[in-house]
């Protein structure tokens, strides 16, 4: 209860705040290339129910039929402001509204494509039991996976190594989640952006 009215608190201070940022966001999108403001890709949620997870748009409007879900390095599909919005993850500010609507919070394992969930063992499964968030432990040691998911084999390098590490990150959280180390994830997703700000200048 206590999580899920931070959440509540913060995705809306957040919102407001920054609602002169997103629309400027907004504006970008349309005028770079033709196609909706947001991208929703389809995810597996809490106890394994599907929603539409909300993202600012960084892809050509045909880019889940040139490609898979997930990008690669140096992925031709993605648009030029898109490609600064995933520098800096401006592209995830949309997920706010999935916290709101209650779908995910702000840290918890990250939502995964239903495709790759199918091959979850038994024990993975287990970080459904909680709401998916923006932010983790895994989505911040891997905050640069673009970079490591390249070559021609980069769909196996994800499935046979990057999931699996990111999956037993999450396990560690769900058994030492707490209000305290949730605050202390947020500070770090703070200064990697901070860090992602300064490295695009």
């Amino acid at each position: 209860m206590i999580k899920r009215l931070f959440d509540l608190v913060a995705a809306f201070t957040v919102l407001i705040l920054l609602f002169p940022l997103l629309v400027l966001i907004a504006i970008a999108i349309k005028l770079d290339s033709p196609g909706p403001v947001f991208f929703r890709g389809q995810r597996v949620g809490r106890d394994g129910h599907l929603f539409r997870i909300y993202k600012f748009r960084t892809m050509t409007l045909d880019a889940a039929q040139r490609g898979p879900g997930i990008t690669a390095a140096g992925d031709p599909r993605i648009t030029r402001i898109g490609r600064t919005l995933r520098q800096l993850k401006l592209d995830e500010l949309a997920q706010l509204v999935n916290v709101v609507r209650g779908e995910m919070s702000l840290v918890g394992p990250r939502p995964e494509d239903p495709r790759y969930v199918a091959l979850y063992t038994p024990e993975q499964r287990r970080v459904l039991s909680i709401r998916p968030g923006i932010t983790s432990l895994a989505s911040l040691r891997f905050h640069h996976e673009e970079k490591v998911l390249q070559g021609e084999d980069w769909e196996r390098t994800y499935r046979e190594d990057v999931l699996p590490t990111k999956l037993q990150i999450e396990l560690d959280y769900l058994e030492h989640r707490s209000v305290w180390r949730d605050l202390g994830i947020i500070a770090q997703t703070v200064l990697a952006l901070a860090q992602n700000a300064t490295e695009d200048k």
